[in-house]
């Protein structure tokens, strides 16, 4: 069985631990090739020959070349090179699908032969032959092996004193709870775009652009929102509206008598948004109201 006790380390030892060998396991390094023999060719390292078996020996690789491979463990937990490119290295975060669930963990399919292993105790719930969900790739620093680990609350900074309301955010979607969508934010932190905030599907690692909305002072949590505050937000929806009216001859028979689900499902906004932005097109003379929609106003 294994012990899984090596990865759960705090970040400082494990970036300390990780940083002492040269050869990056669990991901991409540039090494020179010193030897060929029938399995493939041998390539040099400060952990050792590491074989790069002839299926993965791009054409022309010769005795002296550089390649870059990816390393980690084989079944047999030697390392071995390879020039697929997995969804993720190690430290990075990714949606990944089940393949295989045993009483141990979850096998996810991962871009490599050898699947992606998610221990029990490293779920943050029970996985599911087929199911996605984001993990980390960590590795283990005491048996060379990547695994995978669902609870992310560890990896996650709670100082977000880098960030700025207002400010543009890459995020990628991991969580659905009952007041909204846990996002991983930059990479680095967590945030939660609330339901009734949202106006389109959304599913588990799916990767967008969002906007913090605001930084919660008693615990530093951080609230998300996928449309600008102030002034450009109202702006950037009225184009909505705007590109939606051109794209469709200049006619939209969407006003007061469309369902909040018609108006989120054609523009992606909540109906008294909606209202709100084509009273001020109207005031601004670019649309014309009619009484069952809007036109653009020649």
């Amino acid at each position: 069985m294994f012990n899984f006790k090596g990865f759960k380390l705090n970040k400082i030892k494990y970036y300390i631990n990780i940083t002492l060998f040269m050869l990056k396991i669990g991901r991409f390094n540039t090494l020179k090739v010193v030897k060929k023999t029938p399995q493939g060719l041998y390539l040099d390292s400060d952990r050792g020959e590491i074989l790069l078996p002839n299926k993965y020996i791009p054409q022309g690789t010769t005795i002296g070349s550089k390649v870059e491979v990816f390393i980690y463990s084989d079944s047999e937990d030697r390392l071995i090179a390879t020039t697929l490119k997995p969804y993720a290295q190690e430290g990075e975060f990714a949606c990944l699908q089940v393949k295989e669930v045993t009483k141990m963990g979850a096998f996810m399919e991962w871009g490599l032969e050898k699947d992606l292993f998610v221990p029990i105790k490293e779920q943050h719930k029970p996985m599911a032959v087929g199911e996605k969900h984001v993990v980390r790739v960590c590795l283990d620093l005491r048996t060379d092996r990547l695994l995978g680990v669902a609870k992310l609350g560890s990896f996650l900074e709670k100082d977000t004193s880098n960030l700025q309301i207002g400010e543009e955010v890459h995020l990628l979607v991991y969580e659905f709870t009952t007041l909204g969508i846990m996002c991983i934010v930059n990479n680095l932190y967590a945030g939660m775009l609330y339901k009734n905030e949202v106006f389109k599907e959304l599913t588990i690692g799916e990767k967008i652009k969002g906007y913090v909305k605001n930084i919660r002072e008693e615990d530093g949590k951080i609230d998300l929102s996928l449309r600008k505050e102030g002034f450009e937000g109202i702006k950037d929806q009225s184009e909505i509206i705007l590109k939606n009216l051109q794209q469709n001859g200049g006619f939209l028979p969407y006003g007061d008598n469309s369902s909040p689900e018609e108006i989120k499902k054609q523009f992606q906004m909540s109906k008294k948004t909606f209202k709100r932005l084509i009273g001020n097109l109207y005031k601004q003379g670019k649309i014309v109201i009619l009484e069952h929609g809007i036109r653009l106003k020649a």
